[in-house]
């Protein structure tokens, strides 16, 4: 499909047809296992059926649904390795590409966007996209100062087919919960909805994009491109040469594997804190590894794209994570738990066992726990599993947990990144990243002052966030 479906009847059926396969297909199985096929086999087809399903369908119809899909993409390293094949082949191609919109339709929007002689902005413009994604397609050119830039270009319609499709997605969550183990589907949709007016307005885009590129000018491992045009539906920025992460996924080296998840690791923590924003859209499509790095020609940066979705925190990352997580690393289960209550994470009115909650919480704080850790997918399917098997002491307490809205965008954003880094598999530093960039981590003169502020604090803001916090039940057990 070469254009974004803008009829809401066309891609609402799309949509609609989903849970109908996939009630095909348990039927379907249900037949073979009669005939005495097994389940564990039967279970496996069904699956790899349903992906293809999903994720080609997700990847045609481009605004919310690949959203979703992308959005997705990242958890693949949950999924049992007997299945994850078929769902990394889908996945993977909604982290970079979806079939672009005619050539008749990206000019319309430019002319319109840029008037009539919108040529004349450009030395050169070349008219096959270089990459198409959810809202948009960007097209590599060369500006009137001799600037090789990438230009952004918004499909028409595509708010509205965002609304709908989320809308449509929001509808059959239950169905699609079990894709990813572990995960509640139904807030991380909500949360996308939530997030639709700032994805499609490019002028915020540009100012959460130039922030980071003045703050990352000089650095050494990062590197961000600059704004060099911005109006409604089109976007203009420098444009950077590198390897997607995808590939690097794919087929780099373990020494690029390893590097990517540094800096990835790096970029995550460091962000907030010189920035104010955090990056919330971290799927492999929007990152680069370039050349020329601090060690030279061999060593290298990481490049970071689309700054549509970012997280507001003018404080950086709040400091009870830092304050929670150091505690839970000194096995401190009193402190650990009041925290947790005083932010939310724990409802006044439901009481658990502070010991329970430091075992659940300690597989998963792995990673700062020792000086470099190697993010793998068997790591990856083993929290899935025991969080997500009703059996599990964890999945118990796991539904009791909470997630405040304010720490909703921070908690998919650590998720998706740690899904990345278990993609690529790399061996990553996390501790020193930590350290060097998370409030509250690293115990300074007087702390014991600072975490009792964090606990008044939080007990003063309960009356006024418990009954917004009520409908997150669940989704931090992800």
């Amino acid at each position: 499909m070469s254009d974004l479906p803008r009829k809401a009847v066309t891609r609402t059926a799309k949509l609609a047809a989903l849970p109908l396969g996939f009630a095909g297909r348990a039927t379907w199985g249900l037949g073979k296992r009669i005939v005495g096929e097994s389940a564990e086999i039967v279970g496996r087809e069904l699956q790899q059926r349903t992906a293809e399903q999903l994720f080609k369908v997700l990847g045609e119809l481009k605004g919310g649904a690949m959203k979703f899909g992308q959005a997705l993409s990242v958890f693949e390293s949950a999924l049992p390795e007997e299945v994850a094949g078929p769902y990394r082949a889908a996945l993977t191609k909604l982290q970079d590409a979806a079939p672009p919109m005619p050539t008749r339709t990206v000019h319309a929007v430019l002319e319109q966007r840029l008037g009539p002689d919108w040529r004349d902005l450009f030395e050169e413009f070349e008219e096959k996209p270089a990459a198409a994604a959810s809202i948009g397609q960007v097209h590599r050119a060369v500006w009137r100062d001799g600037r090789e830039v990438a230009v952004k270009v918004q499909y028409p319609g595509a708010g509205e087919a965002l609304l709908s499709d989320l809308g449509q997605l929001s509808r059959f969550a239950r169905l699609l919960g079990p894709l990813i183990p572990g995960m509640d589907i139904k807030p991380l949709i909500a949360e996308l909805r939530d997030r639709v007016s700032e994805e499609l307005d490019y002028g915020l885009e540009a100012q959460a994009q130039t922030a980071h590129a003045e703050e990352f000018a000089d650095d050494p491992d990062v590197v961000v491109p600059a704004v060099v045009h911005q109006c409604e539906q089109v976007l203009v920025t420098e444009w950077i040469d590198g390897i997607p992460l995808s590939e690097i996924i794919a087929d780099g080296t373990q020494e690029q594997r390893d590097r990517a998840g540094q800096l990835l690791a790096r970029f995550l923590f460091s962000g907030p804190a010189r920035t104010g924003l955090l990056h919330a859209d971290p799927h492999p499509g929007n990152f680069r590894l370039l050349p020329g790095g601090p060690a030279g020609a061999d060593d290298w940066r990481l490049g970071v794209l689309d700054f549509g979705t970012v997280d507001r925190l003018p404080g950086g990352l709040p400091d009870p994570i830092g304050v929670s997580l150091r505690m839970t690393l000194d096995g401190d289960a009193e402190t650990v738990y009041e925290l947790l209550r005083t932010e939310g994470f724990v409802k006044e009115t439901i009481a658990l066992d502070p010991d329970a909650v430091l075992d659940y919480l300690m597989p998963i704080i792995e990673p700062a726990r020792v000086e470099a850790f190697t993010f793998t997918r068997s790591w990856m399917r083993g929290q899935a599993a025991r969080i997500a098997d009703p059996r599990s002491p964890a999945y118990q307490l796991g539904k009791q947990l909470n997630l405040p809205p304010a720490y909703l965008l921070i908690h998919r954003v650590t998720l998706s990144t740690i899904g990345v880094l278990c993609q690529l598999g790399a061996t990553v530093r996390l501790r020193e990243e930590l350290e060097e960039w998370l409030p509250g981590f690293v115990t300074e003169v007087g702390e014991d002052d600072v975490l009792e502020e964090v606990l008044e604090d939080g007990l003063a803001e309960d009356d006024v966030t418990e009954d917004d916090a009520g409908e997150e039940q669940s989704a931090a057990g992800a």
